[in-house]
């Protein structure tokens, strides 16, 4: 008996404007490249995330466009955007890159531009105040931190535009693999900011594209 384990939901676009993503963490190659099959038979390119480097190199499809920082593919034919950024993604730390990766490569495939500014978390304060200004001219900020993610509360007192938090799973001890970050963002007290679960840049990245109605 064949059982067809893999079915995409090729309407998702029409409904919400965004179409579906692969989540690839738990999933075989033969799962993963029968979404894909999926999507190429309905004319669609498809986003994948959390697909390791040992997965990727075992997906024959073209074009392949595998990025191993953020651990995310793009099987399928696509270009990158152009025109200015509407959105910047501001990082507390180089280690988080994985994760600021995961949300531009997300804008990236559904066709908006960001910028990044990062390693300006608040144990430098003076870095995060020297680029205050230009980031007061974007409408929507990720701010993606580890730690005890205190990012998130000081952006949402100097900036007007929205703040989706992303907390990270960096840091020692106490900050319990982003819970620590976590809490930081939902008990802030920063008005309007709104936060993703740990790790995840992908939903930060669709909620920044909700907020601007694209």
């Amino acid at each position: 008996m064949t059982v067809n384990d893999v079915i995409l939901d090729l309407e998702r676009k029409t409904r919400i404007g965004m179409p579906e993503a692969i989540f690839c963490a738990g999933k075989t190659v033969q799962q993963i490249s029968r979404a894909i099959a999926q999507a190429t038979d309905a004319d669609s390119s498809i986003l994948l995330t959390h697909l390791d480097e040992s997965k990727a190199a075992a997906i024959s499809t073209t074009p392949f466009d595998y990025d191993p920082i953020s651990q995310t593919a793009i099987a399928g034919p696509w270009t990158q955007p152009v025109g200015a950024p509407e959105i910047a993604i501001v990082g507390a730390g180089t280690s988080d890159m994985p994760v600021i990766s995961e949300a531009s490569r997300t804008l990236a495939f559904h066709g908006l531009a960001s910028e990044q500014f990062v390693d300006v978390g608040v144990s430098g304060l003076w870095r995060l105040l020297k680029i205050r200004d230009q980031l007061a001219d974007f409408p929507v900020i990720i701010a993606v931190a580890g730690m005890e993610g205190a990012l998130f509360s000081v952006l949402g007192g100097l900036v007007p535009g929205l703040i989706v938090a992303v907390p990270t799973s960096r840091g020692y001890g106490i900050c319990r693999n982003g819970e620590t970050a976590l809490h930081s963002a939902l008990a802030s007290c920063a008005q309007g900011m709104v936060a993703v679960n740990i790790d995840n840049g992908y939903g930060a990245a669709c909620a920044a594209i909700r907020s601007l109605g694209k």
